[in-house]
């Protein structure tokens, strides 16, 4: 057991030789393996999807447990599986991006394929028997998002990144099928209002991976993999971003507009003092060289770093809102 490594990958994702694999405990390999540093955006959506059933005098704690491991389970299922994909499609070959901000098992001689297979199958396994109690106790529109968590987690990396249908399966997966799926998988109930409060905070992760598919813009177009950032071209891509951003607040503006929040959800402004860093980033290309004022063990991440940074202090605020709301309702109650 090697909690110091646990504490590590579930913060950053560690770069390791051979030799420091082999030291690993199982524990640590899984979250190093599943890239767990960024699999608290996952569970960030599951804590949103769990607030809004609070505020709604709905929240039932084993169902959220349940949406929670589910989510979180699935979501390492899928990079274990994109790992795999890529691998076999050679994509990761000849110093590709993935390879350069943290292992990749396979790419690396860390795991077999046998293993790596073995590692997606037991948490996959776990995923789906954390969420078959929630869809068979909520008919067949639970059983239809069921089948779209399973279709985005097999075949996001192909053919949807390819595509560029990449980033769109990832706003409609961190916003209305985590939140809206999971609020409606607790209540039995589905609501169009926690379905657009949902897409504020899907909007962040889908801004860490258009930063990510920024970052790499080249390595992706030469192999040819044709994500959105590739289609749109680099300059058009990074504005979209920036329209992304801007969009996580207006989005929270209008739902206190309309009174769905209160307006203690203003407190996701907070998350703006992390802006003017990260918009006058986005308003110029990507450094040819590592800038030395980024934090060392960053590079060759950059937009994508910066917009993770964002997102979870944004993502921080917006749950510290939804408990203000919470707490506020008691209060009045």
């Amino acid at each position: 057991m090697n909690l110091k490594m646990w504490f590590k990958a579930l913060r950053i994702i560690p770069r390791l030789s051979g030799e420091e694999w082999n030291k690993l405990d199982v524990i640590s390999r899984w979250l190093v393996s599943t890239r767990a540093a960024v699999l608290v955006m996952t569970f960030f959506s599951a804590a949103i999807a769990g607030l809004l059933t609070a505020l709604a005098g709905e929240f039932v704690l084993w169902k959220w447990l349940l949406l929670t491991i589910g989510l979180v389970f699935a979501h390492a299922t899928n990079n274990l599986l994109n790992d795999y994909t890529d691998f076999k499609r050679g994509v990761d070959k000849d110093n590709y991006f993935r390879t350069q901000y943290g292992p990749q098992p396979l790419q690396s001689g860390l795991m077999s394929e046998r293993e790596l297979l073995t590692y997606a199958a037991i948490t996959g396994l776990i995923a789906l028997a954390a969420g078959l109690p929630l869809v068979i106790l909520n008919g067949w529109i639970a059983w239809a998002l069921l089948a779209a968590g399973v279709v985005f987690v097999l075949f996001y990396t192909w053919p949807l990144k390819y595509i560029g249908l990449g980033e769109i399966a990832v706003i409609l997966i961190w916003g209305p099928l985590m939140v809206a799926g999971g609020y409606f998988v607790i209540t039995g109930q589905w609501n169009w209002n926690v379905a657009i409060a949902s897409l504020p905070y899907a909007l962040g992760p889908t801004s860490v991976l258009f930063g990510k598919h920024i970052d790499k813009l080249d390595q992706d177009k030469a192999k040819g993999i044709h994500t959105l950032p590739v289609i749109l071209g680099e300059k058009a891509a990074r504005y979209v971003v920036l329209v992304m951003i801007a969009l996580m607040y207006l989005l929270v503006g209008y739902l206190i507009l309309i009174g769905y929040f209160s307006p203690v959800m203003a407190i996701v402004l907070v998350g703006l003092t992390a802006l003017p860093g990260l918009w006058k980033m986005y308003q110029a290309p990507k450094p040819k060289e590592e800038p030395a004022d980024l934090p060392k063990g960053i590079w060759p991440l950059y937009f994508s770093a910066a917009s993770f940074g964002h997102n979870r202090r944004y993502g921080t605020f917006f749950l510290l809102g939804l408990i203000l709301e919470l707490v506020l309702k008691a209060i009045l109650k």
